[in-house]
């Protein structure tokens, strides 16, 4: 006989194909062995036909195409013969699925089957029914499953309970059907049918509220008594596992009774008492006790409430929390994180056992562990809490203190009881995982610290300290360079000391040597050296003794490869040598950071307005408020320079006013994209010169700190060079010259012609507090410059002090700002401020002059912020 006929047998086949040394070899077998099958089914061999199936079984276990021998199935089930019907189901359980099209042609023979006299082929067609129904099966044959509910062997019932459920999956309507015989599966003492009949009730629990209650009021009391009778029945060798009668009809009964009583306070009385008594029995040395124990548990957790179990339960679970098997203790972590929403009291109790779990070998149980002693913590006990955890991040795995560490952060964050404890755990964090803190940590951390003015001299030096010790941490050395950067001469004086510090001497050459330590590290990253710049920056000012050696570290970083750096190096460097008058201004200490504004962006929602005495306000993307005006889309052409286009938003309008880009690269042309942070460091370049309002809260993104985005940090500092505020401090004998950051790249000031034609005053802006008024006049032999004199007149009875005008035009137009008259303006009426400008229009005869305007002006020490748009200026200007 030729070994790969169709007459070879199924282990001649097999021995064939793990002979094999190669694939190739296997599919070369196969392919003859599937050849010779077909050409069996195209003769309708019928004597070899149950071999063929059975290889062709087989095959597709192994992963070929059997399609082909599908009808075989079908042939097979058709015959009369019990050993030709068990292959033919065999194959079609495994070759077929529901969704095949020729299953529908078996529904007839499962008709006939499920009917025959011979329970052996009745459990064959229960099988496959059981197995590939279909929802048109499911409707055509229930009327037989139902029937066989009954029937007198107790097999054909435990087949036909669990046939039924793959009905009612797949058609949830005939579930009321099946209610009354599943109930009386529930009175069966045969275990195999009991336990098919209880998962029967479970489903169509589910799937039926009708069945739900039903089984509630009928059924409750006989559950109760069958888990009872299972808790207490004497030793019966056919189902005692580990000393336990048959523990997987103990978990059904439970998961039964948990759906019953879930949402019912008499069912869950009934089931108190055995629940309670299987909770004490059950002895949990053995797996089986355990599985059984966890059910229960759940179940009392599901039922209405019982203060009295849940405790027991939750005491279970702190038992399994001391069980050397991981997956026990996994499975109780995870009960108890559902359990916390009930009875977090009961859970605090095991609080110690679950932070050892935080330090388990295991990874998931470690995770587990933290994500539940997160959920445990309060006001009340987050102190010893975020002790232990600090604790052992010094001591944890690097893969896990990135998890650890963002847990502690949102502790912190969340439950600090005060400021000081509060910058207390963040410099331990970062001392010890400072590698792993998020951005908007240390960010959240600079903001606190700006707030706590009481805490600044005691932060900067803590902060001082940790980066004595701890310099490899990257944003340790960050927040140590802001604050040294801000508050470095209360570091030098030790102002602020509090009674907790121990004395600390830094002299003025060691703070500096912190910041060309932390620009000088090989492995310290763009933002830290920016960083560092700036705050050398601000120490030139603070410590004029040092000042030659500032200016000689910032241009070592004249000529380097980062194109940020050398820009920064040499605008600093400007500042140094020509804008002393300036420099102090520009330095200054940042003003208070808004922490609800900060919050507000973390949770990604815009900050409210910011009142002003001008009338109503607006939100901007950075929570400057601005008075509502008439739109001057049109007026600016914000979109292009050469042709008008719609209005686009907020954000958009700033940045084209600016004369600063700040939309993505892979922003399609036209396209209007959302606000973003540079949009505040932008607006924040108005605030050059002098401290601003307490009402604005953008002070935060100041412009020496405007570091996080590299391409809002290059427009910051590129936007000096069009936008400029000088401060009426730097004011001298002879005209100041206009504050030239990129060193000659900008446009000089010119002294006013006499002879140039005259234009009328024009009243550019009014409140019911200030009157602003433009002389207009022009150059002969230049019409593309225009010369303004800004005069301000008080018209309330209050005198404005550290009076500042800022201004900003759009990117067709360059401006600059003469120093102001004066810094006082008098009240009603009694004198006035004078300031010139001079703008350049580059479209000139094609667009007028447009122009935004900020004031800035205290009254009795409280600051005072009017904003404004001109857009009257005559056409030909």
């Amino acid at each position: 006989m030729n070994p790969f006929s169709s007459g070879t047998r199924l282990r001649d086949m097999i021995r064939a194909i793990r002979s094999c040394k190669t694939a190739a070899e296997e599919r070369a077998v196969v392919r003859k062995e599937c050849a010779a099958i077909r050409a069996a089914i195209s003769e309708n061999d019928q004597d070899y036909r149950h071999r063929n199936l059975a290889k062709l079984m087989f095959i597709h276990m192994l992963g070929y195409p059997t399609h082909f021998g599908q009808m075989e199935c079908l042939k097979l089930i058709a015959s009369s013969g019990f050993p030709e019907k068990r292959i033919g189901y065999l194959g079609l359980m495994l070759l077929l699925d529901e969704r095949q099209e020729v299953l529908m042609l078996v529904t007839n023979s499962l008709k006939q089957d499920l009917n025959h006299s011979n329970q052996y082929i009745i459990g064959l067609a229960l099988c496959a029914l059981g197995n590939i129904c279909s929802a048109e099966m499911a409707r055509d044959l229930a009327p037989e499953v139902e029937r066989l509910l009954q029937f007198r062997d107790p097999n054909i019932r435990k087949k036909a309970a669990l046939c039924s459920i793959r009905i009612i999956k797949k058609v949830p309507d005939l579930a009321e059907n099946f209610i009354n015989p599943a109930a009386s599966l529930l009175r069966e003492k045969h275990h195999g049918v009991l336990i098919t009949g209880i998962q029967l009730c479970t489903d169509l629990c589910k799937v039926s509220s009708e069945a739900l209650e039903y089984f509630r009021e009928k059924c409750t009391e006989g559950l109760v008594k069958t888990l009872k009778d299972m808790a207490n029945s004497p030793y019966a060798p056919e189902y005692d596992i580990a000393g336990i009668t048959d523990p997987f009809l103990h978990i059904r009964l439970l998961k039964l009774l948990r759906i019953l009583g879930q949402g019912d306070a008499d069912a869950s009385d009934c089931m108190n008492d055995i629940l309670a008594q299987v909770a004490t029995k059950i002895e949990s040395n053995k797996n089986a006790g355990n599985a059984i124990l966890y059910e229960c548990v759940g179940t009392i957790m599901s039922i209405e409430d019982n203060g009295g179990l849940r405790v027991l339960a939750i005491n279970i679970l702190g038992r399994f929390l001391s069980n050397r098997d991981n997956n026990i203790r996994y499975v109780a972590l995870n009960m108890l994180m559902k359990a916390i929403t009930v009875d977090a009291q009961a859970v605090q109790r095991h609080r110690a056992t679950i932070l050892e779990c935080v330090k388990d070998s295991d990874a998931s149980i470690r995770k587990k562990a933290l994500d539940l002693v997160y959920l445990l913590v309060n006001e009340s006990n987050v102190k010893p809490l975020t002790k232990e955890l600090i604790e052992y991040l010094e001591a944890s795995d690097q893969e896990f203190k990135g998890v650890l560490t963002a847990k502690i952060c949102s502790l912190v964050e969340k439950f600090s009881p005060e400021k000081i404890w509060y910058i207390d755990q963040m410099l331990k964090v970062l001392s010890e995982a400072g590698n792993f803190v998020k951005d908007e940590v240390w960010h959240a951390l600079i903001v606190v610290i700006s707030n706590a003015s009481d805490l600044h001299g005691y932060s900067v030096r803590a902060l001082y300290r940790a980066f004595q010790t701890s310099a490899e941490q990257e944003t340790l050395v960050r927040v140590a360079v802001w604050c040294i950067g801000e508050y470095g001469d209360m570091l030098v004086n030790n102002v602020g000391m509090l009674d907790i510090e121990e004395p600390i001497t830094v002299t003025e050459s060691d703070a500096v040597d912190a910041l060309e330590v932390s620009i000088k590290r090989h492995n310290s990253d763009l933002t830290t050296k920016a960083m560092a710049l700036i705050a050398l920056l601000k120490l030139s000012s603070r410590f004029p003794s040092c000042s030659e050696r500032i200016k000689d570290i910032i241009l070592q970083n004249k000529r380097s490869f980062v194109l940020e750096l050398q820009q920064r190096s040499i605008e600093f460097n400007c500042i140094l040598q020509k804008h002393q008058n300036i420099r102090s201004a520009l330095v200054e200490r940042m003003p208070v950071l808004d922490e609800a504004t900060f919050s507000g962006r973390r949770a990604g929602s815009l900050p409210t307005s910011v009142s002003t005495s001008t009338g109503t306000a607006r939100n901007l993307p950075n929570g400057i408020a601005k008075p509502a005006a008439a739109p001057v889309a049109d007026l600016l052409d914000l979109s292009s320079d050469d042709a008008p286009a719609p209005s686009s938003s907020g954000g958009d309008f700033l940045q084209d006013l600016l004369g600063v880009d700040l939309s993505p690269a892979s922003a399609p042309p036209g396209t209007s994209q959302p606000p973003k942070a540079g949009t505040d460091v932008l607006l924040d370049l108005l605030s050059i010169g002098t401290s601003p309002p307490a009402q604005s809260s953008s002070s935060a993104s100041n412009i020496l700190y405007s570091i996080q985005d590299d391409k809002a940090s290059l427009a910051n500092l590129n936007g000096l060079a069009s936008l400029t505020s000088l401060s009426p401090n730097a004011t001298s004998a002879s005209p100041a010259p206009m504050m030239d950051l990129l060193d000659g790249f900008g446009p000089s000031p010119q002294k006013k012609e006499e002879n140039g034609p005259a234009y009328p005053s024009l009243v550019a802006y009014e409140s019911s507090t200030l009157r602003m008024t433009f002389n207009i006049s022009k150059q002969p032999g230049n019409p593309q410059t225009t010369l303004i004199q800004a005069i301000f007149t008080n018209l309330s009875p209050n005198v404005y002090n550290d009076f500042l005008f800022q201004a900003a035009v759009p990117k067709f137009l360059q401006l600059h700002l003469d120093p102001a008259s004066s810094n006082t303006l008098p009240a009603s009426g009694n004198g006035s401020i004078t300031q010139s400008m001079k703008v350049t229009n580059s479209q000139h005869g094609k667009k007028s002059l447009v122009m935004r305007i900020r004031i800035a002006y205290k009254i009795n020490n409280k600051d005072v912020l009017e904003e404004g748009q001109v857009s009257n200026f005559p056409r030909d200007l």
